[in-house]
């Protein structure tokens, strides 16, 4: 049997039935960096995968996207072992992202220090001793079987899809767990890592797959702390923060009230925001930023009925407009035009505008032929009354260098993003950046003609301009705005999975297209019909009450 191996541009033979691991033992010991997992057809497999048939295959390691998601799995689950020899009865919970790092609870013990010391002291033993982790798989029959005999969810949810045939779980020694995704074959993969107590929980910090071999610094987010926990603990009192729970509430059919109590935490959120630059009367530019896919149209727009409400009239202005001449355009590392840089805005123009606004003046608003490459005037103009104030878009919004001749105590920052608290389980999260992407996915589809495939294949773009323009700055914003519902993937899966099911093989973003329409196949979907007009969801899915100014 052929196969190609991509990673040397070459054709080999091999036998059928052979381990990767065994086919590529001396690549893998003698590569640089620590080899992983690999991809068999554009598909992420453990190294532990038998070749079927002839096809391609690629050996991916821990600087590799997909290979440093293995590495974060492995990890976790290596200090899940590590607790569960330690502290048995702990019932540990993944609760979400922060810088390089996870953050974990135990719910029904007190962390301290000595316990976290504990733990680490498991954690290396375990990863010395490079013990194998094992794949397991039984037909569901037997998994029935088998949950009923010891009592467990752990990946009990894989009953539920009704085109998988089999249940699988991770075993290493006498423990085993469920973990979305593929592992590393034996605990002697991870290298860097550490635990530190935060908070209520605790850390598990890993490196990046551009350094991973050295830990980042830590860089706290107070702010953004604070608003994930806001919405973990609503949802905890609501008994849904489990992709478990949402799932019987669907089956029940009791989600409408769910949907319409997920609604209501937006609408008195944003009545909150508006409250605040309300009763402020020294603010009168509100600023909005925040990556793809936030909702920040919508939310806009509803945050100025809430405003309307307050006795404030809005008016907008529009960052796009202030791009600077064509070839005054900055470049980026490939030549390319950066729009994207802040050096992309005329911001001598926009701040000499913005400050007549404020002192009630009228300006001349330009308007920027992209086709042309320049400001061009049609006799539009602005004012700003006493009873208006200005709110302004853009992914700069929360730099103060956009915005430099503003006195800070004018401006109000808020930060938008959909910050993921629903948990597939206790072990497995959903990424904020995933919850993104799906919604991109749709609207791209919906509103721009855009196959998935487009969209990912421009998805690792979007992520840079973000890391950079955005969650660089998100620590600035007065108020941070969590617009994901803990019932979205259920309504946009079966607008999401069709689209990525059109992904073959063949193509290099397979990998990734499997990946999101295997996790959406753990959802029970809901209808949109059920989701309201005026929802932030509306924006992606269409049907909005505002689609005519979206």
């Amino acid at each position: 049997m052929q196969i190609f191996y991509k990673n040397k541009n070459t054709i080999i033979d091999v036998k059928n039935d052979l381990k990767v691991a065994n086919i590529f033992k001396k690549e893998i010991e003698e590569s640089n960096n620590e080899i992983i997992a690999c991809k068999f057809n554009n598909e992420v497999k453990e190294l532990s995968f038998k070749i079927p048939s002839s096809g391609t295959i690629e050996l991916i390691d821990i600087t590799d996207k997909d290979g440093m998601r293995v590495y974060q799995r492995g990890l976790i689950y290596i200090v899940a072992k590590a607790f569960h020899d330690i502290y048995p009865k702990a019932l540990l919970t993944i609760n979400y992202q922060l810088y390089h790092s996870m953050l974990c609870e135990v719910d029904n013990l007190e962390i301290t220090g000595e316990m976290i010391d504990k733990v680490d002291k498991r954690v290396k033993e375990i990863i010395a001793k490079n013990l194998p982790i094992e794949r397991r798989t039984m037909y569901k029959e037997e998994a029935i079987e088998f949950y009923a005999k010891e009592k467990t969810l752990k990946g009990k949810l894989q009953l539920d899809i009704e085109e998988k045939k089999q249940v699988t779980l991770y075993y290493c020694e006498d423990y085993y767990n469920y973990f979305y995704g593929v592992m590393p074959i034996s605990t002697g993969c991870i290298k860097e890592y550490q635990l530190s107590k935060y908070h209520d929980g605790f850390l598990i910090r890993y490196p990046s797959r551009k350094n991973p071999y050295k830990l980042r610094d830590f860089i706290e987010c107070p702010k953004l702390l604070e608003t994930l926990d806001e919405y973990e603990d609503v949802h905890k009192t609501l008994n849904i923060n489990t992709l478990y729970k949402l799932n019987e509430i669907i089956k029940k059919e009791k989600i409408k009230n769910y949907i319409l109590l997920d609604e209501a935490l937006h609408e008195k959120k944003i009545a909150k925001i508006a409250d605040t630059i309300s009763n402020n009367k020294n603010k009168k530019v509100v600023l909005i930023a925040g990556p793809s896919s936030s909702g920040k149209t919508t939310f806009a727009k509803r945050l100025e009925l809430e405003l309307r409400l307050n006795g404030l009239k809005t008016k907008t202005i529009s960052v796009d407009n202030y791009f600077v001449e064509r070839e005054n355009t900055p470049r980026d590392e490939n030549g390319e035009y950066d729009f994207e840089s802040i050096n992309a805005i005329d911001t001598a123009l926009l701040n000499n505008n913005l400050l007549k606004l404020i002192n009630g003046e009228e300006i001349k608003m330009p308007t920027f032929n992209f086709h042309k490459g320049t400001k061009e005037y049609k006799g539009n103009t602005m004012k700003l009354e006493k009873d208006e104030i200005l709110i302004m878009e853009g992914i700069h919004c929360l730099n103060d260098e956009l915005t430099y001749l503003i006195p800070k105590e004018q401006k109000f920052k808020i930060y938008i993003s959909a910050l993921t608290v629903l948990n597939i389980d206790y072990y497995n999260r959903i990424s904020t950046t995933d919850t993104r992407l799906i919604r991109r996915i749709v609207r791209d589809n919906q509103f721009r003609g855009y196959n998935a495939l487009h969209t990912l294949q421009m998805w690792p773009s979007v992520n840079k301009g973000e890391t950079k323009n955005i969650f660089a700055y998100q620590e600035e914003a007065d108020v941070m705005f969590n617009s994901s519902l803990i019932y979205e993937l259920s309504v946009l899966k079966d607008y999401a999975i069709p689209l990525l099911k059109d992904i073959g093989p063949e193509i290099a973003e397979y990998s990734e297209a499997k990946r999101i329409y295997s996790m959406l196949s753990y959802f029970k979907s809901i209808p949109s019909y059920l989701v309201p007009m005026n929802s932030l969801l509306r924006e992606f899915i269409g049907g909005s009450i505002f689609e005519e100014e979206i």
